[in-house]
């Protein structure tokens, strides 16, 4: 009965992938699903055979204590290992506020366009190269937006056709998530380990073995197919004369401010330092340089509050989806058995063969698909990590590309690009005809960077 229950239980994440490709709520969609391999997992517990249970310790427990004991695990303890996540993506949203009100963000597009002069695609590079910069700190639809109506009305305005204008801003987006300690690598880690496992595989590991490199080929991949785009774009090029409100009324920020957006990461790769700990000092500089705190105490505090709201909201979609991901990835754990019964001995278990398949098939990355971790992919993941003995860094970096670079800068269900979409008034169509070459280009690229960097790293990188 394994057989069937490992087909119930695959049949289920086909479901799952058409509910993450129509759109529907994935806080909603995970919780359901968490449930329903709950129950098969559980249920099929009773009507599986000796030997199977036998060979499977995760699915051996003692009476109704037994199964109490399971499900507090399921819906209790796993969502509450994943308060440190949490706690550091608020953090790093009030930080992403900050960036925003006192217009250092702002004000290192202003002077990287005024760097750039009248020369489109050197203005292009340099934009690319400051808004990956950027949103290494940055993270959520508020600053991406916040952020996009300063950058995409000055791309338009020199020219640049809309639909490359916004290919070229979102792809930067993505470049510079891959280096963002939160977004990337705290909130990434988390499908895999827990808070206290591994602590080897660091921010400052991932950083210096694949993170820095990752970043920089996502760079060049957006800004190399930017000049293409531009060089083969046929029809006339219409410069589009939108501003962001009060644009002419905006002070620059202080110079010394401009480096502040990446204390935070250097902190962390440096001197491994507490990550909201870099938030709070840069933060609170930042606040200070630019004069921001110049009321009462009481004026002061009320700012604060206000932008760590503003911040949380932000974040409040990924917040939830966070809080009923957990659930899913421990029932995995024992849904995995049944998987392993049905498709084990077609399942790759070569890090090399991996790489090449899911470059292959870097489009399922897409409309949330199997590839993401940010929809049915935390299930391709489960099944991939219970059926393999593959490393914990090797799995983190074949997951992460499709979860950046397909999902975050080229999927049109990304709420950002979505609203990107609206805004700028390209057809889905036109995005998605340069989104999906720069996914597969740089998945490629990166695919590449993986097999050399993080594949053989032995039995003690593994769980």
């Amino acid at each position: 009965m394994e057989y069937v229950i490992g087909i119930l239980l695959l049949l289920t994440f086909f479901a799952l992938a058409w509910y993450c490709v129509k759109g529907y709520n994935l806080m909603i969609g995970f919780l359901i699903i968490s449930v329903v391999w709950t129950v098969l997992s559980l249920g099929g517990v009773a009507v599986s055979s000796a030997g199977f249970l036998a060979n499977n310790p995760v699915l051996q427990f003692e009476g109704g204590k037994g199964l109490v004991a399971v499900l507090n695990n399921i819906y209790q303890s796993a969502p509450e290992g994943w308060g440190t996540t949490l706690v550091n993506v608020c953090w790093g949203a009030w930080f992403g506020r900050v960036l925003m009100e006192t217009g250092i963000a702002s004000t290192l597009i202003r002077k990287t366009v005024e760097l750039g002069g009248d020369r489109p695609l050197i203005t292009i590079i340099l934009l690319n190269v400051v808004t990956a910069f950027i949103f290494t700190a940055m993270m959520g639809a508020g600053p991406v937006i916040a952020i996009g109506v300063i950058v995409l009305p000055i791309l338009m305005s020199l020219g640049i056709p809309k639909a490359i204008a916004m290919f070229t801003f979102m792809g930067s987006v993505s470049a510079g998530m891959y280096l963002n300690p939160v977004l990337q690598f705290s909130q990434m880690r988390a499908f895999l380990l827990g808070a206290d496992e591994m602590p080897q595989f660091s921010f400052t590991w991932y950083a210096t073995h694949w993170g820095y490199y990752a970043l920089a080929i996502s760079v060049v991949s957006v800004s190399v197919l930017t000049g293409i785009y531009l060089k083969f774009s046929g029809g006339k090029r219409h410069a589009w004369a939108a501003q962001t409100a009060g644009a002419a009324q905006t002070k620059d920020a202080p110079a010394i401010a401009l480096i502040l957006p990446i204390v935070p990461v250097v902190l962390k790769i440096a001197f491994d330092f507490s990550v909201i700990g870099g938030f709070v000092i840069a933060g609170f500089a930042a606040l200070f340089i630019c004069g921001k705190m110049k009321g009462t105490f009481k004026e002061n505090c009320q700012l604060v509050n206000k932008l760590y709201y503003e911040g949380v909201v932000d974040t409040a979609p990924l917040i939830g989806f966070l809080l009923t991901l957990p659930m899913f990835n421990t029932c995995a754990t024992y849904a995995s058995p049944y998987f392993k019964v049905v498709i084990g001995g077609i399942m790759p278990r070569s890090e090399i063969v991996v790489c090449v398949v899911f470059a292959v098939l870097t489009i399922l990355g897409f409309f949330r698909g199997p590839l993401t971790v940010y929809g049915c992919g935390a299930a391709t993941l489960g099944v991939l990590s219970g059926v393999g003995n593959f490393s914990i860094p090797f799995l983190f970096c074949a997951f992460t590309i499709p979860s950046t670079t397909v999902n975050v800068g080229s999927c049109i269900t990304q709420s950002w690009i979505a609203w990107g979409l609206a805004y700028t008034k390209v057809e889905s169509r036109d995005y998605l005809k340069l989104s999906i070459p720069f996914a597969y280009v740089t998945s490629i690229c990166l695919y590449i960077l993986t097999a050399f960097t993080v594949t053989g790293l032995g039995a003690e990188w593994c769980l």
